[in-house]
């Protein structure tokens, strides 16, 4: 486990951003986060290829600005920028280790949760930063080392509030911080925090987007 302060900034959706020694490292910067998402970064990890987690744009504009920046991500999503950025995109999945902006970063899961039969899944990867923060991407991938801080996604077509509780209970993790809500209004807001922070077992955190805490 890393002993240098890890800052987490959360955006909108499904993106976080995770600073540690002064390097930015930005994952799933997609078409719900903020145009300036991913400005800065130094790493950028992508789940998967569905557009509230993967902006091609908003990757481009990365990559372009800083040509010290790299990104990772599954293959569906590299053979669409690898062409424009040669050596600096990188093709990774389950069980793969990799260092990028100073994070030891394993690589877990393989699917994205079935959000009904009759659609096809995609492929999906989450990241455990450090052996200490875990974003699944879209799925309830449960990784195979003790978790201390999750980001658990509380929203979307493919999850129930059962599930989500379920799936914090199954991590075990020392604090749950929210992802995946942009679809919420502030009405649901409560009440899906409520029955996580009554029901899952660990400390549950609800960042706005722009807020920042300690990990």
């Amino acid at each position: 486990m890393t002993t240098s302060p890890i800052k987490l900034t959360k955006k909108s959706h499904a993106c976080v951003r995770l600073e540690k020694d002064g390097r930015l490292l930005v994952i799933d910067p997609g078409g719900f986060s903020e145009d300036d998402a991913a400005t800065g970064a130094d790493a950028l990890l992508v789940t998967h290829e569905h557009p509230d987690h993967f902006h091609e744009g908003h990757l481009r504009a990365a990559l372009e600005a800083d040509p010290a920046t790299e990104l990772w991500t599954l293959a569906s999503v590299a053979e669409q920028l690898a062409a424009a950025f040669p050596g600096r995109v990188h093709t990774v999945g389950h069980g793969d280790t990799f260092t990028a902006a100073g994070f030891d970063i394993q690589v877990h899961g393989e699917l994205h949760a079935v959000i009904h039969p009759d659609l096809p899944r995609v492929t999906n990867v989450g990241y455990l930063l450090d052996g200490t923060v875990f974003h699944p991407g879209d799925a309830f991938t449960v990784p195979e080392h003790p978790v201390d801080t999750l980001m658990v996604p509380v929203m979307a077509p493919w999850n129930k509030i059962s599930e989500v509780i379920d799936y914090v209970r199954e991590v075990k993790p020392r604090r749950a911080y929210d992802i995946h809500d942009a679809l919420l209004t502030d009405l649901a807001l409560p009440i899906y925090g409520g029955h996580i922070g009554r029901l899952g077992g660990t400390d549950h955190v609800r960042l706005t987007p722009g807020e920042s805490a300690e990990v």
